[in-house]
């Protein structure tokens, strides 16, 4: 019996470790607890493993440097950064001023509503990289908007649910930060192989509200004429986006020669300060050339897209590492806040105390994780892994289904900092033995893991929802009507439609590896490619023959002969020449020949 359990100490501590978690226990230190149970027990039945159990009573002398690695990870360093930046935007209004203004400009449209708050939470993921940030902000800006005009309540609450998780999988997402450490990988490859299948993702979530606006329109209907107060001014705004069009062009071309691949950067930046400038000075002056809706749109929209630009514009062009994208974003959020008038004391201690508990929940868990491990590893709990998932049927394609289906039913349970922690790491090797490509493996991940948030009833987004969503009926500020509120139930059918499209793009982006390899850029055809090696003096011809031949020939020959040839029986060897360079140092001789 004791046999049997040293040789299947692997899965044994696997169940182990799900028994704690069902239990209840916290799992840094469930973790830890189990790393540290099944350390003591692996030892006393290593005798009995056959060779399956490496431990011993020395080997815990290597945890302080576990913990030291993790303490000193610089790449760990952009959570706290990206999540002070996020709280710090939350905290300033950005995402109330963006949802007034993108609602009025897709008011008149059927589920106009519903497409500014999937573009907003596209905008604050770009900007926060925090879930929670984002849908408890759209939760209490957007919802009563929503109900108060007649949307359908499960329709809203998967809306404002599902964009908030975007943040999850657009850069510059905590997840990818924390995937992109556990497989080894740059978070700036990271960022770049997710950039687009976020962008798909959003417009998947465009797609269900303008289908669900075709066929079931009363469920969202357009905000009516006196809810617009910004009154309609597109075609001045279509004008102001021509002109800008025409400058960043006219920039770019003047400043190609000179400037080369940045030029079209360049001349983007130039058009946009240059239109931001005209709306303020429109606005200001009160000139108003440009109708309210367009000076409001540019005057909101272009402070976060310059915010994304300086975080994500500076990793993608190699300016700025992750880590210090994540403090110049920092900088940029105290700096809109202090601009909007809403930064004092109170909001920077919140955000603070907001980021160190984030941090030190990141980090005991880490802690706990590099103690797992250390047991696990030496039970060689990644090997049965390892042959456990390559011997799925399938190949590449059922490996990663495979891990897909796990991840996605772990994700009712754990959420995406614990999956990243205890699954990523036994996944990874198994991965990269099948040639899987580790950067699009993540992204599938990411993808993956996003569901943790949406999944009935253990989704923390459909948490932070009800937390903010209305419990009892309440009298509308603006109409005066009384407000039946928001059941559990609605939250939860709400979100079933987004977790299936969620699964579509998990589906996607593994049937379309390249919306992810792009990160490599582009490939390069080696097949035509000939490579010439310069003539170099020696080398040429004659060099190599004059200066081995001479050298070897005259050197070497003139002691063993000419080359093939043997020295004549009983013949003497010829003394061999001196070599200039090669000579007895000062003061020595040669000793003399033995008679």
């Amino acid at each position: 019996m004791m046999e049997f359990i040293a040789q299947n100490m692997a899965p044994i501590m696997f169940l182990s470790l799900i028994g704690f978690l069902l239990v209840g226990y916290p799992v840094a230190f469930a973790l830890a607890a189990n790393g540290l149970l099944f350390f003591f027990i692996g030892v006393e039945l290593a005798p009995m493993s056959g060779g399956s159990i490496n431990l011993s009573w020395p080997l815990l002398n290597a945890m302080p440097e576990r913990m030291w690695g993790v303490m000193s990870n610089e790449t760990l360093l952009a959570i706290p950064f990206f999540t002070f930046m996020g709280i710090l935007l939350e905290r300033s209004g950005m995402a109330e001023d963006l949802l007034d203004t993108i609602g009025q400009l897709f008011g008149p449209v059927r589920g106009g509503l519903a497409y500014a708050v999937i573009i907003v939470g596209a905008l604050l993921a770009a900007t926060t990289g925090v879930v929670a940030a984002s849908v408890i902000a759209m939760g209490l800006i957007s919802l009563p908007i929503m109900l108060r005009y007649g949307y359908d309540r499960r329709i809203a609450s998967g809306v404002i649910a599902a964009s908030g998780t975007l943040a999850q999988i657009i850069p510059p997402s905590l997840v990818l930060i924390v995937l992109a450490d556990q497989l080894g990988r740059s978070v700036g490859d990271m960022y770049k192989g997710a950039l687009i299948p976020g962008m798909v993702l959003t417009a998947l979530y465009m797609g269900y509200v303008f289908v669900m606006s075709v066929f079931r329109p009363a469920s969202m209907p357009a905000l009516p004429l006196e809810a617009r107060t910004l009154g309609n001014g597109v075609t001045s705004l279509a004008v102001a986006l021509a002109v800008c069009m025409a400058i960043g062009y006219g920039t770019h071309v003047w400043l190609a020669p000179t400037h080369g691949a940045n030029a079209d950067i360049l001349g983007a930046a130039a058009a946009v300060i240059f239109i931001y400038i005209v709306a303020l000075l429109d606005k200001g002056l009160k000139i108003n050339a440009m109708s309210r809706l367009a000076q409001q749109v540019i005057i909101v929209l272009i402070p976060p897209l310059a915010l994304i630009f300086l975080v994500l514009g500076t990793i993608f062009l190699g300016i700025a590492t992750p880590t210090e994208g994540g403090a110049m974003g920092a900088v940029g959020a105290l700096f809109l806040a202090a601009v909007k008038g809403r930064l004092s004391l109170t909001v920077i201690t919140q955000a603070l105390a907001s980021t160190t508990r984030l941090s030190a929940f990141v980090m005991f868990i880490l802690i706990g994780a590099r103690v797992f491990s250390l047991t696990f590893y030496g039970v060689n709990g990644h090997i049965w892994v390892e042959h456990l998932l390559t011997s799925l049927p399938g190949g590449e394609t059922g490996f990663l289904i495979a891990v897909s289906v796990l991840v996605f039913f772990l994700a009712f349970f754990l959420d995406f900092f614990e999956l990243a922690f205890i699954i990523v790491p036994l996944l990874a090797p198994a991965a990269e033995s099948l040639g899987i490509d580790l950067i699009w493996f993540g992204v599938i991940l990411g993808v993956n893991m996003q569901t943790s948030f949406m999944h009935p009833p253990f989704g923390f987004a459909l948490f932070f929802l009800r937390s903010v969503a209305p419990k009892s009926p309440y009298v509308d500020k603006v109409t005066g009507i009384t407000m039946q509120p928001v059941t559990t139930a609605q939250i939860y059918w709400g979100a079933v439609p987004f977790v299936f499209i969620q699964i579509v793009m998990i589906a996607v982006v593994i049937s379309f590896p390249q919306m992810v390899m792009h990160y490599k850029g582009p490939v390069i055809d080696t097949s035509n490619v000939t490579i010439t090696l310069p003539q170099m003096p020696g080398l040429g011809a004659g060099g190599l023959g004059g200066g081995l031949g001479g050298g070897l020939g005259g050197g070497l020959g003139g002691g063993l002969g000419a080359p093939g040839a043997a020295p004549a029986p009983g013949a003497a060897p010829a003394p061999a020449p001196a070599v200039p360079g090669l000579g007895l140092p000062p003061g020595l001789q040669a000793p003399a020949p033995a008679n």
